[in-house]
């Protein structure tokens, strides 16, 4: 049976379906996805402004040997116990971030702005490893990490993935609290569990519980399609990069979205705690995910037809040793199918390249001048520019 989709229009974030593939849309309530990089304040004209941006709610551990993970948590089950074991792997994360604003620049005014946002994160070794969201930590310059016993540490960034929304960050610690990795293809709906995490970027250590909702829920966040674990355990800004446990204190997911509306009450979601490693690990050991299949290419997306050139989906350059520079293409393509699937934005593309693997070969149909033609392209893994 198909797992029904939820799709969110980008500028507005309204569900714009909610339908099973292949069949009529149907009309739904407004529902609104957030990362909770939301809430934002400013003050002053001149001379910059001070924002705050709270951020909500993208196996092994690198190498995962026993010296970095602690043994399966004892509780003896209830909520209690449970928080009691794990709320020490959550950590508040604390960002600044300076930003230019071309607005002011242009009038001459200083043009820094000093934007401070608010997360979560789960340590995932005795020596300081953490994972949190990339939306969390996307552009900071300095990343702080305050622990439960109230010690505040600078934050490294080991590396980040805007793709899956997966970032490590680490800081100067030894025999921390880590937290231990559950297994999430083994979730059932109904099973019990326990966020926990730093709600409005300053109720750090704040745990809600709920259950499993759905699995494997469809959800277009940021262009990204992402199969995420829905629950109806109270999340709000500040939780992002959190973690979701189970009954028997097991990490089994990272939060990073939810759903917020007049009429919608317990749509949060969480980033699969297996998918999330297989990302953290490659991210420690590599800096970047090395097995993700790519065509190469930088694109841009016409929202409508201007000047000429009709709506859908272009190639804007393509990257130095790619499938798609050996194949051919050039600017100005315009990409409509990918293997016999219409293709007409950049959702559309990464979604579809998610089916192949490095090393597969795929029929690309572009426009070029006018003409349609296929094009075959060897998918590479990411190329570092």
């Amino acid at each position: 049976m198909d797992e029904e989709k939820i799709v969110i229009d980008n500028q507005t974030g309204q569900v714009i379906n909610n339908a099973k593939p292949a069949k009529t849309s149907k009309q739904h309530p407004v529902l609104y996805l957030v990362l909770v990089a939301i809430i934002s304040l400013s003050c002053g004209l001149a001379g910059g402004y001070v924002a705050a941006r709270y951020t909500t709610p993208q196996t092994v551990i690198y190498k995962s040997d026993s010296q970095n993970v602690n043994p399966s948590f004892a509780t003896d089950g209830s909520i209690q116990s449970v928080i009691a074991s794990v709320k020490d792997s959550v950590v508040e994360i604390n960002t600044e971030t300076i930003e230019t604003n071309d607005f002011y620049s242009f009038f001459g005014i200083s043009g820094n702005n000093l934007v401070e946002g608010a997360g979560s994160g789960v340590i995932i070794s005795k020596d300081g490893y953490i994972v949190t969201n990339n939306h969390v930590i996307d552009s900071a310059n300095t990343i702080k990490v305050r622990l439960t016993n109230g010690e505040v540490y600078d934050a490294a960034l080991i590396a980040t993935d805007s793709k899956s929304d997966v970032a490590v960050i680490k800081i100067d610690a030894k025999d921390l609290t880590c937290a231990t990795v559950g297994n999430s293809d083994n979730l059932l709906v109904g099973d019990s569990v326990i966020a926990i995490g730093n709600p409005l970027g300053s109720l750090g250590g704040t745990a809600t519980d709920g259950i499993i909702s759905s699995l494997n829920r469809e959800v277009t966040v940021n262009n990204e399609k992402m199969n995420l674990i829905q629950t109806n355990a109270a999340i709000n800004s500040g939780n992002s990069g959190g973690g979701l446990f189970n009954a028997a204190g097991e990490l089994i997911g990272i939060v990073n979205a939810k759903s917020v509306g007049s009429s919608v009450e317990g749509l949060g979601f969480a980033i699969p705690i297996n998918d999330v490693m297989k990302v953290v690990d490659q991210l420690i050991e590599n800096g970047y995910v090395t097995d993700r299949a790519t065509l190469g290419v930088k694109v841009t997306e016409l929202a409508q037809d201007t000047k000429g050139y009709k709506a859908g989906l272009y190639i804007q350059s393509t990257i130095d040793g790619s499938g798609a520079q050996k194949a051919g293409l050039k600017p100005y393509d315009r990409i409509i199918a990918i293997n016999d699937t219409e293709i007409s934005s950049y959702t559309d593309l990464s979604s579809q390249l998610q089916n192949y693997n490095v090393g597969d070969t795929v029929k690309i149909t572009i426009v070029r001048d006018g003409q349609q033609m296929d094009v075959d392209v060897t998918l590479t893994g990411p190329i570092q520019e």
